[in-house]
């Protein structure tokens, strides 16, 4: 029997905790949140001061059974799950159950937090408990609260307006927008042309260059000179007054400082490693998750960073001490500056984690680990490591020199400029890179120039350019976005990027973010109708009030009172005003020529497709998916009615059934006769031609000669090849054949003697905690084939009526979403 039970949120945590406190502890995980609020309307009740009604998650009910069962053996049960606001969360929801369940009863219950899992760190929380923290609690809950509260009353919005299966998230939202707005800057954007002159000089067979920056005796702007005219004639004139000499006329010689960067936050570390290390924030996030749990080193598992989830750029004083010990065995103790250096970070609830992310111990030199860790957990520990013994190193010390070269005299005016280093200081360690600029040259020499004398110039190059519009967010800057913007906390960048992605709102594009269709088209709408609150300035002012919240500072139920009222009327308001010809940003985009009807692009409920005519016309209007890669926003006339091109007649099979190309809901296929083959992802439905689509006609048939095994037509029964073998099916009912049958041999009375003792198929029937799912419709042989394809529905719809049945489909929850 173990006194003590401890609770984290990981098993890889609980087996590092469990070596450090021995026989008298027994250590569980809770895997994670341990309930939730029921997946359906009303989990939160506004008119019950924001009730909310929680449930246990399914897949953690064994383990707060497993927790259950050894409480009933403990005498004392300590909390021991994150230090942040969603670790304090898990703590009270566990305890709620705990005490529902008369569990605690005449037990000790005690709260201990650590930053850092080791020996020491342990044994301190355990000596040191608390209580649960209610303020934490409840801006835990009001956070919770705001994100249902958004997600089911704007996803529903967003499904009767635009297409089913949207959301729409508190802090998604902003985050979209502000990848839809860059992108639009791009769009908007013109270039301008400009030109730049450089000397090529030399002193002594030394080779430098010189920009131009006075010509005709007026400082150079930007765009004096744009065009190529004009850039050969002040090349001409340069040449002309230099004579092949330019006379060195000023040389400034300075020290310039550059300072070490702070130890890393979470967001600054997901920057970093994206930029250096080409990881996802979430991959980012996951390793650091690793390696603060524990790695087994060879004697256990053993934590080697700090927690990883803080905006604090605190290190501890015996952290510090240790590091400027380490620099001075290391680096020399003339890397060591006079007083540890201290950062101060802008978060004004920075509190809530007490330190950076650190190594546990930085005497534990990445090299020494390397054996014990995967290549993403070097990769990332050594970057950690790196930037912290960094961050308490010396400055790095440059030289640099500026010369004005002049051309025939002061008209005329190149600079050169050179850099070295002359004290690398922390930069021997780490050096940052920034985003979207390329890393500096610390190595840029000039030779040794005097004032008065001259060198000699071989020619003057003249170079074309174009102002280049702003980069697209990558997910480096975007995190550096959000957080410069008080958008999110540092626990929630990573899930933002992925719900962005996982709704197909914004796709990587060579690693930049670029909005898609239906990305483009649930932010007009958002940014039409719900202004406020996808407002940059109002989403950070509720975090900052989420942070009153965590610090004592504010009641949460009068925080959600001011953002409810205000928000449930306006979805009502808009639900009622709003159409959705409005809401999917229809577009016409010209005439077609043969029937005369206008050609329009639009959202549809399976993505967006052109469409020619009205509903108001006598005929039904035509419909074709866009291609992938074509835009709502940018497709043509002509590529429109490229589009309407399908079904396309290709031919006959040598048996002399026709061959037709088409795109159906689950992608694009073959029809020969009345069987399908679907094409593969580097055929194209628009140029495909009869000898490929024949070759997958034989494929197909290949395949459907080794699955079927007879096929009584008339009776509708079939004799198959399965997964687990031979099987009998009618279409609503599959029968097995006994061992002792020849499935060749068996005739059509004996298969439906089977398939008559064979029991009914089970119905999908009520899932648990959901609703219940609609019954598909019967597909036919065709769909079948193209089961596979389904990832390209809606990007590629078959032409055809409004009319058109649709097969398959579901209707889907709505689901609160938090970010």
């Amino acid at each position: 029997m173990s006194k003590n039970l401890v609770i984290v949120e990981s098993p890889a945590k609980a087996k590092t905790i469990k070596k450090y406190l021995g026989k008298d502890f027994e250590v569980l995980a809770s895997y994670g949140h341990v309930r939730d609020l029921v997946p359906k309307e009303g989990a939160v009740d506004p008119d019950r001061n924001f009730h909310m009604h929680y449930q246990v998650i399914d897949r953690n009910e064994k383990h707060v059974e497993s927790i259950a069962r050894a409480l009933k053996q403990a005498d004392r049960l300590i909390l021991a799950t994150d230090p942040d606001r969603e670790g304090e969360a898990i703590s009270w929801h566990l305890y709620e159950l705990l005490r529902e369940r008369g569990l605690l009863d005449q037990k000790t219950t005690e709260r201990v937090v650590f930053h850092e899992i080791t020996q020491r760190a342990v044994r301190e929380a355990i000596d040191h408990p608390r209580g649960l923290s209610n303020d934490l609690i409840n801006a835990q809950q009001a956070r919770r609260a705001l994100d249902y509260l958004v997600g089911f009353n704007l996803s529903p919005l967003l499904w009767k307006k635009i297409k089913r299966g949207l959301s729409a998230g508190r802090v998604q939202s902003p985050a979209l927008r502000m990848i839809v707005e860059r992108e639009e800057e791009i769009e908007r954007f013109v270039s301008r042309e400009y030109w730049t002159l450089d000397a090529l000089v030399a002193k002594d067979e030394s080779p430098f260059t010189g920009r131009l920056q006075i010509y005709n005796g007026r400082k150079l702007e930007q765009f004096d000179i744009n065009n190529e005219a004009d850039a050969d004639q002040a090349r001409q004139t340069l040449l002309a007054a230099a004579q092949g000499r330019l006379r060195v006329a000023k040389v400034e010689k300075k020290q310039r400082r550059r300072n070490p960067a702070p130890p890393f936050t979470t967001s600054t570390l997901q920057q970093e490693a994206v930029r250096k290390l080409g990881f996802s924030a979430s991959r980012a996030m996951r390793v650091a998750q690793q390696l603060y749990e524990g790695i087994d080193l060879g004697s256990g598992p053993t934590g080697l960073i700090t927690y990883m989830r803080t905006d604090s750029f605190t290190l501890a004083h015996e952290a510090v001490e240790e590091i400027r010990g380490l620099i001075a065995q290391r680096y020399g103790r003339d890397k060591v500056p006079e007083t540890p250096r201290q950062y101060k970070t802008k978060s004004k609830n920075a509190q809530e984690a007490h330190e950076a992310i650190r190594p546990t111990s930085a005497l534990r030199l990445p090299e020494a680990v390397k054996a014990h860790l995967t290549v993403d957990q070097f990769k990332l520990y050594d970057l950690i490591w790196k930037r912290t013994v960094a961050c308490q190193m010396i400055h790095a010390t440059l030289d640099t020199v500026a010369a004005d070269l002049e051309a025939g005299g002061p008209d005329h005016v190149f600079r050169a400029t050179g850099s070295s280093v002359r004290d690398p200081g922390f930069m021997a360690v780490y050096r940052e890179d920034q985003d979207d600029t390329p890393v500096e040259n610390d190595e840029r020499l000039l030779p040794e120039l005097e004032e008065g004398e001259s060198v000699t110039l071989h020619d003057v190059r003249a170079d074309q350019h174009f102002t280049e519009p702003p980069p697209r967010y990558s997910e480096a800057s975007l995190v550096k976005a959000l957080e410069e913007h008080g958008i999110g906390r540092p626990s929630t960048y990573a899930s933002i990027i992925s719900t962005l992605m996982q709704r197909e709102y914004a796709e990587l594009v060579n690693r930049r973010f670029v909005p898609t269709d239906i990305g483009r088209i649930v932010n007009t709408f958002l940014t039409q109708h719900f202004t406020q609150y996808v407002d940059y300035d109002f989403t950070a002012r509720l975090e900052d009030e989420l942070d009153e919240i965590s610090r004592g500072e504010k009641d949460w139920i009068p925080v959600m009172e001011g953002f409810w009222r205000r928000f449930h009327e306006q979805v009502k308001e808009k639900d009622a005003s709003v159409s959705r010809e409005e809401a999917v940003q229809a577009r016409e985009i010209g005439t077609d020529p043969q029937s005369g009807r206008p050609v329009s692009v639009r959202m549809g409920r399976y993505g967006p497709f052109v469409q020619i005519g009205t509903k108001e016309d006598e005929e039904k209007p035509r419909f074709a998916g866009l291609r992938p890669g074509q835009k709502m926003d940018s497709i043509t006339l002509e590529e429109a009615l490229v589009l309407f091109q399908l079904p396309r007649e290709l031919g006959e099979t040598p048996e002399g059934e026709p061959v037709s190309v088409n795109i159906g809901r689950f992608g694009p296929y073959v029809k020969f006769g009345s069987r399908y083959a679907s094409l593969k992802k580097e055929d194209d439905p628009y140029s495909i031609q009869l000898p490929r689509a024949l070759e997958l006609v034989a494929e197909k048939k290949e395949i459907d000669a080794n699955r079927f095994i007879q096929v009584f037509e008339e009776a509708g029964i079939q004799v198959l090849n399965g997964r687990y073998g031979p099987y009998i099916t009618d279409g609503s009912k599959n029968a097995r054949i006994p061992k002792d049958e020849d499935p060749k041999a068996l005739t059509l009375e004996q298969c439906r003697t089977l398939l008559a003792a064979a029991p009914e198929k089970k119905s999908r029937g009520t899932r648990k905690g959901g609703s219940k799912k609609k019954a598909t419709t019967k597909t036919s042989s065709g769909d079948k084939a193209k089961a596979g394809k389904k990832a390209a529905a809606g990007k590629s719809q078959a032409t055809g009526t409004a009319g058109a049945p649709r097969t398959g489909t579901r209707s889907r929850k709505a689901t609160s979403n938090p970010h």
